[in-house]
């Protein structure tokens, strides 16, 4: 039994998906304005919160849960805004039966894919650049492994928010 960790899982976009996504978000030089916006590699679509948890345990319950199921299909589309959040959205297809597959059994949310993208309490802001990215797609990837992340704070006085690392990696089936 290790320390416990604040644990999630994920998928992380694929290298065009994020190139695209980059490029897209460069258009715009007239700056991001007040949001604190998610730095590229915590880039992620989260698919289940384990809160405090013990890694080593949370990894064996994920690749029993894992075991056999098949690599889903994801693309960027879109955009949309929590309170105080601007994310970009996900059409998928087999993504949501992978995160109903090792989501906590108290999970009472309906599954929303997302990749968060900034936050702040600017509304304006956030809905300019909902409405700026409104169109946007990327191209559609293969997420072929589920990671196991884990939430630290971040200690270094540069940045505030979290800072994520891989705990374990878990491969999925490729898609016949």
């Amino acid at each position: 039994m290790s320390d416990p960790a604040r644990l999630f899982t994920a998928v992380t976009p694929s290298a065009a998906a994020i190139s695209a996504l980059r490029e897209e978000l460069g258009r715009y030089p007239s700056g991001r304005g007040p949001l604190r916006w998610v730095e590229v590699p915590q880039w992620h679509i989260t698919l289940g919160f384990y809160g405090m948890d013990d890694p080593g345990t949370r990894a064996s319950w994920l690749k029993a849960r894992l075991a056999g199921l098949r690599a889903p299909t994801v693309q960027l589309v879109g955009t949309g805004s929590f309170p105080g959040v601007l994310w970009v959205g996900v059409r998928e297809h087999g993504l949501t039966e992978v995160a109903d597959a090792i989501r906590p059994e108290d999970e009472k949310r309906p599954f929303r894919p997302h990749l968060t993208l900034a936050r702040g309490r600017a509304f304006g802001t956030i809905e300019r650049w909902r409405r700026l990215l409104a169109e946007f797609e990327s191209p559609a990837w293969t997420a072929t492994e589920v990671v196991l992340f884990r939430s630290d704070r971040a200690e270094d006085g540069r940045r505030a928010g979290p800072r994520y690392s891989v705990v374990e990696r878990f491969p999925l089936d490729s898609p016949g």
